[in-house]
């Protein structure tokens, strides 16, 4: 039989007729057996051996493992396979891997390499625990504090374009910013203070002599260590004033464990991620009417307190 009969007998090409040939001369018949197609059934890592790329994507960054980046992608797990195992993975069937595993691609939180985690571990296990005890001795209302700046060139969030064609958001080429000062309560509370000023210990003062002005009971205030917190000025307020306010400082280079964190980023998106104020003024009457609509409800800011990092807390 001619090739291309054999081809219209099996109703291939002839092409495929002379590759069966060539094969057949080449191994004999057995290389024309049928294979199974696709990806191999099962996978190529053992129970063991996931379990240990798990563990080291869990406790360990890239950079430990001096990996040439910060993050793990999918590359990134591959090149760990292949040095563990020496098995060589697509970044497809590392993908599937790791949706298995219950991972996805999230934005990660930044820490600082300053952190210490031994204070972080003291604050959560121990200090908290103390500053939430003492309150509840005394009645005293826990007020977590925190300042931000804005500022006109901030940008946040994506807008739709084609592909390949950058969408453009008209906005002003001034550059203009004021700054936020805060305190939330895991009941729901919260207050201000929007400033243009230098911030220093006069202001953080006011701040806090409105804050125990408001509040018709002791304040065990919350902040981070920031130079003007721990002045000798607000340190001598303080002890004048003693029985209405006490402040405590969270871990340095911490800022995830502060909730009002949260109420910064929420505004800061809103304010100048979604609009774009002309000029200081608007700027600063839109700050203010983002933080009120928020203290009109509390639901919203306890809502904060269910973040990760900071639901501890919550209680």
């Amino acid at each position: 039989m001619t090739h291309v009969a054999a081809a219209r007998v099996f109703g291939v090409t002839r092409h495929t007729v002379d590759a069966w040939v060539k094969k057949r001369r080449k191994g004999g018949a057995k290389t024309l057996c049928a294979r199974r197609r696709g990806r191999p059934p099962g996978q190529r890592l053992d129970y063991k051996q996931r379990q240990r790329v798990i563990r080291t994507i869990l406790g360990r960054y890239p950079e430990q493992l001096r990996l040439p980046c910060c993050l793990w992608t999918r590359a990134a797990v591959g090149e760990v396979v292949e040095r563990f195992y020496g098995i060589k993975l697509s970044v497809w069937t590392v993908g599937r891997y790791l949706a298995d595993w219950g991972f996805t691609p999230q934005k990660p939180l930044r820490r600082a390499y300053e952190q210490n985690p031994e204070a972080v571990y003291r604050w959560l296990k121990d200090e908290y625990p103390a500053i939430r005890r003492a309150a509840r001795r005394v009645g005293a209302e826990i007020h977590w504090i925190d300042q931000m700046g804005l500022r006109s060139d901030y940008q946040a969030g994506r807008s739709y374009g084609l592909k390949g064609v950058t969408p453009v958001i008209p906005g002003t080429g001034q550059r203009f910013g004021c700054s936020l000062m805060s305190s939330i309560t895991n009941l729901g509370s919260l207050r201000f203070m929007v400033y243009r000023k230098k911030f220093n210990g006069k202001l953080f003062i006011e701040f806090l002599r409105r804050l125990t002005r408001d509040v018709h009971r002791p304040v065990y205030a919350i902040a981070d260590q920031h130079k003007v917190h721990t002045s000798a000025k607000v340190e001598d307020w303080l002890r004048q004033h003693a029985q209405q306010i006490r402040l405590f400082f969270l871990p340095t280079y911490s800022p995830e464990l502060n909730p009002d964190e949260m109420v910064n980023n929420d505004v800061k998106s809103e304010v100048l991620g979604r609009n774009r104020p002309r000029n200081a003024k608007e700027l600063v009457r839109k700050v203010r009417s983002s933080l009120q609509s928020r203290q009109k409800r509390p639901s919203y800011v306890r809502k904060y307190f269910k973040e990760r990092t900071v639901s501890y807390a919550a209680a």
